[in-house]
């Protein structure tokens, strides 16, 4: 989670009251943030990722200020209109989305800048993971001339001064020398064009995602208007981006104005920070906490979270990242509570505790295949298509992570093997024979509720020189032997396996697993250097 460091002075003059030390001891960890100290001069409190509007010394004031009753309810921010034009180019197809705001009227200080791009930076490791997922950009609107141009060039037709570099440089070699380029070349290592925004007298504001440009990217202490932008591959990702910052801004003094965003097939305007609404049910609340609120006592704590709320209906703020669900409501005023004033009860219900019948079953099966000399690994759920699919010869379908931190764990997985065959890929260096096995949980699109699928699956992986069919059947046989399972094998081809040497496992007339001698190609793609057979079964 990420830690921040607020200005005590300031962080008391946005929440408009002063308070002693205890009472930020006290107070500040009921807000939900975890408090790791707190002297005359600093706080430091650890934010969950879930709140990056909690990341700035006016951020997190402006929700204690709420919370504890100095400045209740819901902030409202006036947008004002200007002639201000972005144009997205089509070619922006690495990352598509753009909004952008003015906020002028701003009394910058050593401080203020510093608490800018504090919040940048925050917000970009956190909510724009990294700048995989977005990222933004603040520009003095005095050296900008509008319209601006967002479009995808080749880096080697574009020039211009690095922010923090002496001279103008061609863009491919911003990549090989800015440390920026060097920390974040990851993000975009599959791109032939990068992302530019251009002004109107085609000055380069900044190169995605590495840096700003030094003549028009630089805010500086007599900078009284700037310029944001926040681009990304989420829309909704980077209109939360946009807001956070525009309010911070708005909460140090400024004045926010818009800017008309012209894409290819629509128009938009931002930032829009007109309250957003969901319905919330009293009994719903009630049931969830055990609790019996009024509706004007759910009103009292609803506001003091920053929100408003009125006859089933809640508004909370367009900053809010984190309000996907009514159950984050329910947390909301939950808070606003205080979880110190729920009183535990004991149940009336008299219960015997016994183990879980899954896991029960789980460790009568790891007893019986560690009397066989296995040894058990554990694997995660995330992996990759690559993992799943192109290295098994498969085209399993596979549940895809929205807004995945990286490409190496962006699917959960559909099956085990790939899991183990990527143990023994780790673990070449060691003598063989490895015999391994995992249990654990895999994945599939499914018409439910959450759209997925879940089951619990037993995979064992044998590799050694003189491991074939046979001794993986004898595993299996020993298995079912012992767990007195009802099993029956039918030959079938597996495209992970040599044709003629893999078979299905069959129960009460339902395929329920495989087992065979893994093909040469997959061994080839793990790159390990003996057989491999491998077996499968849903527990």
């Amino acid at each position: 989670m990420p830690t921040i460091t607020l200005n005590k002075e300031t962080f008391e003059e946005a929440v408009g009251k002063k308070l002693s030390l205890d009472e930020l001891k006290d107070r500040i960890p009921m807000l939900g943030t975890d408090l790791e100290q707190v002297d005359e001069k600093t706080i430091t409190v650890e934010v969950f990722p879930n709140r990056p509007d909690l990341l700035s010394e006016q951020g997190f004031a402006r929700a204690f200020s709420s919370f504890i009753g100095e400045k209740q309810g819901m902030r409202n921010y006036n947008v004002k209109k200007s002639t201000a034009r972005v144009v997205v180019d089509k070619s922006v197809t690495m990352r598509p989305f753009t909004v952008c705001a003015i906020v002028k009227n701003i009394k910058f200080t050593d401080e203020s800048i510093k608490e800018l791009m504090n919040i940048q930076e925050k917000l970009s490791t956190t909510h724009g993971r990294k700048r995989k997922k977005s990222e933004y950009g603040i520009y003095p609107l005095d050296r900008i001339t509008f319209p601006l141009l967002y479009a995808a060039k080749d880096p080697k037709e574009v020039t211009f001064q690095p922010l923090g570099f002496d001279k103008p440089m061609r863009a491919d070699k911003v990549e090989e020398i800015h440390p920026k380029a060097k920390e974040f070349a990851w993000v975009a290592k599959d791109w032939k064009l990068y992302p530019f925004f251009f002004d109107a007298k085609d000055n380069v504001l900044c190169m995605l995602p590495y840096t700003n440009s030094h003549d028009t990217g630089k805010v500086e202490i007599n900078t009284e208007e700037v310029f944001i932008e926040c681009t990304g591959n989420d829309l909704e990702n980077v209109q939360v981006a946009l807001n956070i910052l525009t309010t911070t801004l708005a909460d140090m003094g400024g004045e926010i104005h818009s800017v008309t965003i012209e894409y290819p097939d629509k128009t938009v305007v931002t930032p829009d920070l007109s309250p957003h609404t969901m319905e919330l049910s009293l009994a719903y609340v009630n049931k969830r906490l055990g609790t019996h609120f009024s509706e004007k006592e759910l009103q009292t704590l609803l506001t003091k979270m920053g929100h408003e709320y009125e006859k089933g209906i809640v508004k909370y703020p367009a900053y809010r990242a984190d309000m996907m669900h009514p159950v984050d409501f329910v947390e909301d005023a939950a808070i606003a509570y205080g979880y110190e004033n729920f009183k535990p009860d004991i149940p009336n219900v008299s219960t015997v505790a016994e183990e879980d019948s899954v896991e029960k079953n789980k460790r009568i099966v790891r007893e019986v295949i560690m009397g066989l000399g296995l040894q058990e690994v554990e694997t995660y759920h995330l992996s990759n298509t690559k993992n799943q699919n192109t290295k098994m010869l498969t085209k399993h379908k596979l549940v895809e992570l929205k807004g995945a931190v990286n490409e190496e764990y962006d699917v959960l997985r559909a099956w085990i093997s790939p899991s183990l065959l990527q143990v023994l890929a780790s673990n070449t260096s060691y003598e063989y024979p490895q015999r391994i096995f995992g249990m654990g949980s895999t994945f599939a699109p499914a018409s439910t509720e959450t759209g997925v699928q879940e089951q619990h699956v037993l995979g064992v992986a044998l590799a050694d020189e003189k491991t074939d069919y046979t001794k993986i059947r004898q595993v299996l046989d020993y298995i079912a032997a012992k767990l007195d399972w009802k099993i029956t094998i039918k030959e079938q081809e597996h495209p992970s396996c040599i044709p003629g040497r893999s078979a299905t496992i069959q129960a009460n007339g339902k395929k329920v697993g495989f087992l065979g001698e893994v093909h040469p190609e997959v061994i080839t793609n793990w790159e390990l250097a003996v057989p491999v057979t491998v077996l499968e079964i849903i527990l």
